[in-house]
């Protein structure tokens, strides 16, 4: 089993930056792939990011290429997600998510509660 708690959310304007994070506790942080998605009303959960179990390979949707970075800091059981030029689009609820394999594969199997991010133009 893998709890998860993000944190880091809130308010931000439009091209300004946010860190989210994500603690995780439970089976061994260095032995499982994690990933943020959002969700924005009335939209489905989307993919946003993903990082193997090492940081060593990292996976981005176009919408946010180049300007998320998502990174993973094993002794500290914490995955970050670094966003910066935010844009009003950009507002959802993050979660975070961990596979139960080394890499992504298609379905995280631990979700945490979410954490809300709003862009305001």
């Amino acid at each position: 089993q893998v709890q998860l708690v993000e944190s880091g959310g809130g308010l931000v304007q439009a091209g300004g930056s946010l860190r989210l994070s994500c603690a995780a506790s439970g089976r061994t942080f260095s032995s499982y792939a994690m990933g943020w998605f959002r969700q924005a009303p009335g939209k489905e959960r989307e993919f946003v990011a993903a990082i193997s179990w090492s940081g060593g390979n990292t996976y981005y949707a176009d919408s946010v290429k180049g300007r998320f970075t998502i990174s993973r800091d094993n002794p500290k059981n914490t995955m970050y997600l670094q966003m910066n030029s935010l844009k009003p689009e950009d507002t959802a609820v993050y979660y975070c998510a961990a596979w139960v394999e080394l890499v992504p594969s298609k379905h995280p199997r631990y979700w945490g509660q979410g954490t809300q991010v709003t862009v305001s133009s």
